[in-house]
């Protein structure tokens, strides 16, 4: 399992101490997992279907989860948010959802320069919580690895709310309405969702009328996803599972390899080909025919199903070029595997103002493109990757409830990348579901 340690690992922090990383991975080695090996293998099935083009994958969340933001009211607005999203693919493009958040780890970020300047004074970058402050100051800048083990229990307790709020009630499909109830009145897209769910609401009647109630309408699977970025975090949470002798990253459900970590030959591919968790690779606009299958030869040796995802980051300018080249050399030989769009990562620009930001008009044409590809050449379209939050941000520009460059200071509350807001993740929700419809 450790055989990456021989291999160069790239996105990782310069600890000041290594005795400090030691004991604070030997910490984390005695906890218990965070998720079963078996929901992992659910969740690996789920996939699978999405494979197979019977389902369709919505993953969202947070670009960097923060420590401050472990609270009730944050965790249940982003599960509300991704609820309501999947009410309307299900319903609007009536296809089954398989609903992963970036949730409860995704607290480690890539940074492009290993430090940031400011007014003379250069600091190490800031890459997460998990790895050192936001505070612009030499303190907090430190890497600590003592931080790693505060992201487990910040994990634990997000994951223990959202077990919560899935499973007791709370994501109960006869609560379409009070999902939205304080969003309806302010926003064109709430307005849209309780129009849709009147009609859900009216086929549930319907459905009790006749005698049925299916018990799953009462509780939702949501698995939880980060980018297996820090390899120390990683390794220390991988066990061998008791019933299958095989090692499993016990930190989320579903991890994923990122652009800049993604080196065939390097630390990062070497470990995700060792877990049994069903994985995900991002594959930028760099990304050749040859290259995707040397992914799948590395991560999925025996073609396993639903054991590997490939999301796609091109750039809505790109994506129509780049991709088909993907999915034909994929197809042709053989693999089945889940393609998904991240119409975010490829489409940032810095405002006028200094504001890293993205077009929602942009993030949607990428996923216009990503559906128009699949469609010309009879392939599934399995879902979409899109960073978002519960909360009434402004980060990023357009929308039905539209907003301007001038508006991006009034609540710009990321602290890495621009993050849809509520209004505009229902939006694209609608218009995802009307490109879905029209593949079928």
């Amino acid at each position: 399992m450790d055989t990456w340690r021989k291999m160069t690992a790239k996105q990782q922090p310069s600890w000041p101490d290594a005795g400090e990383l030691t004991r604070a991975a030997a910490e984390l080695r005695s906890y218990p997992p965070l998720v079963f090996a078996g929901e992992c293998d659910l969740l690996k099935e789920r996939i699978a279907a999405v494979a197979r083009g019977e389902a369709f994958i919505l993953q969202g969340g947070d670009c960097a989860e923060t420590f401050d933001a472990v609270t009730a009211d944050a965790i249940r607005n982003k599960l509300k948010t991704l609820l309501q999203m999947a009410a309307v693919l299900t319903y609007a493009a009536s296809v089954p959802v398989v609903k992963i958040g970036r949730i409860a780890g995704q607290y480690g970020k890539p940074r492009s320069k290993d430090t940031e300047t400011r007014d003379g004074m250069t600091l190490p970058a800031y890459r997460g919580d998990s790895v050192n402050g936001f505070e612009f100051t030499p303190d907090s800048r430190i890497p600590d690895p003592w931080r790693m083990v505060r992201m487990y229990h910040s994990s634990a307790a997000t994951l223990n709310l959202v077990r919560a709020f899935t499973t007791g009630g709370y994501a109960d499909l006869r609560q379409v309405h009070a999902w939205n109830q304080d969003f309806v009145a302010s926003s064109p897209a709430g307005e849209r969702y309780e129009v849709l769910a009147s009609e859900i609401e009216r086929a549930l009647r319907f459905m009790q009328a006749c005698g049925t109630d299916p018990e799953e309408l009462r509780a939702v699977e949501f698995f939880s996803s980060h980018e297996g970025l820090l390899l120390e975090y990683e390794a220390a949470l991988t066990r061998i599972d008791s019933r299958t002798r095989e090692p499993y990253n016990t930190s989320a459900h579903f991890v994923w390899v990122g652009e800049r970590t993604r080196d065939l030959d390097g630390a990062h591919v070497d470990y995700f080909s060792k877990i049994r968790n069903p994985i995900g690779i991002k594959l930028g606009p760099t990304t050749s025919p040859d290259d995707a299958l040397a992914y799948l030869a590395k991560l999925d040796p025996h073609r396993e199903p639903g054991r590997l995802t490939f999301v796609v980051r091109m750039g809505a300018g790109i994506v129509r070029d780049k991709l088909p080249a993907l999915i034909e050399k994929v197809t042709s030989e053989g693999h089945q595997v889940a393609w998904i769009c991240d119409p975010m990562h490829g489409n940032t620009f810095e405002a006028p103002s200094g504001h890293k930001t993205r077009r929602f008009d942009d993030v949607l044409d990428e996923v216009k493109g990503f559906f128009e590809v699949h469609r010309g050449l009879g392939t599934h379209p399995g879902g979409i990757h899109v960073e978002l939050t519960g909360d009434d941000v402004t980060e990023c520009v357009g929308g039905g409830d539209e907003i301007v460059f001038d508006d991006l200071g009034t609540r710009y509350e990321s602290a890495c990348d621009p993050r849809l807001n509520r209004s505009q993740s229902l939006d694209l929700a609608f218009l995802v579901a009307e490109m879905y419809r029209e593949t079928r």
